[in-house]
């Protein structure tokens, strides 16, 4: 399902790896420029809809749901194409919490958004509780943040009303708005969801302002694997589990020259995500020796030994601070 498919640009990436496509939109020449496109483009038995939001498909199941929503935040929605007319972020909240209604078991929907930064209120709070009681596992990145005039300013540009009479009278208009409702910010971001089955979903939120190696969706499948298993592994399970550090990960040591330990040590991801994350010398050495072979208790002993650290102790706080490096990608789990 390509939700509000506009000029249909999703459908032709669609095309060639789904047997079935419906397309909605609610404009009808939205609808009728994404056949022409189509058309052009060789691609024929898309089933086209017209409506808003799920309403055309109410009662269908969809392997994968994509969107571009007509997320923009605006005190009235005066162009279809991309503001919904619904109050603040209300269009994408709607969104996040009907997906899951119209998704196969193992199913995934991935969607655009924006959303509001209020005064107050940590976005992350705010975002992540759309994605509540959904029974998906969820993962929210934030790309970008604009304050409220950058915003706005975006925005008239983009309909080619800066320098037009009614500019300062628009501009005003929007901050206002963004005043009265205590706006500090809007990020823009990507929401996945996916029906995993699970009895105890695991929703992450996050941001990632550095640039990531394209396409996401080519690795979001194994993202959303890491983020999961590391939230629901036991801590016998993490001690017992066999660690491998994953392809294109480095590390970066810090100190003056001559020094006998560095006062930083960095692991970065080269490839995917391209995390990076301050580590210990434990999560270093770990780094240095994990290939699969041997369960986490045993390497995490002998490292002690090496460091001179009480091994019981290392092995109880162990498991807290691995999870998120395994869940952030830097380690996968071997099967033995």
């Amino acid at each position: 399902l390509d939700l509000g498919t506009g000029c249909g640009v999703q459908v032709l990436h669609l095309a060639g790896r789904a047997r079935e496509v419906v397309a909605t939109d609610v404009n009808p020449r939205a609808l009728r420029m994404a056949r022409l496109s189509w058309a052009l483009s060789g691609i024929d038995g898309v089933d086209a809809r017209q409506g808003s939001l799920f309403e055309p498909v109410e009662g269908e199941r969809f392997d994968l749901v994509v969107s571009n929503p007509p997320f923009v935040i605006s005190p009235r929605g005066r162009f279809t194409y991309r503001e919904s007319g619904f109050e603040a972020d209300g269009f994408c909240h709607d969104l996040v919490r009907l997906a899951p209604r119209f998704l196969t078991p193992g199913g995934t929907c991935q969607l655009l958004a924006n959303w509001l930064h209020v005064e107050g209120e940590d976005w992350r709070d705010r975002v992540g509780g759309w994605l509540a009681g959904t029974g998906c596992d969820g993962w929210v990145v934030q790309r970008d943040v604009q304050d409220p005039a950058e915003y706005a300013e975006l925005w008239l540009r983009d309909a080619a009303e800066q320098g037009t009479p009614r500019y300062r009278e628009l501009y005003d208009d929007w901050l206002g708005w963004f005043e009265a409702t205590k706006v500090t910010g809007i990020g823009f971001g990507w929401i996945t969801l996916h029906d995993s089955g699970s009895l105890d979903p695991v929703v992450r939120v996050e941001e990632l302002g550095q640039r990531v190696e394209l396409p996401v969706g080519g690795y979001v499948d194994e993202v959303l694997a890491s983020v999961g298993l590391a939230h629901r592994l036991t801590d016998e399970e993490v001690l017992g589990a066999r660690l491998v550090l994953a392809e294109g990960v480095v590390e970066e040591r810090t100190g003056p020259p001559g020094a006998e330990d560095p006062s930083r040590i960095v692991l970065r991801q080269t490839r995917g995500l391209r995390r990076a994350t301050q580590v210990g010398t434990v999560e270093a050495a770990l780094a240095g020796v994990c290939d699969g072979d041997y369960p986490l208790a045993p390497l995490l002993a002998a490292i002690a030994e090496l460091t001179g650290q009480d091994a019981d102790d290392l092995l109880v706080r162990a498991p807290d601070t691995l999870r998120p490096l395994i869940a952030e990608g830097f380690f996968h789990i071997s099967s033995p």
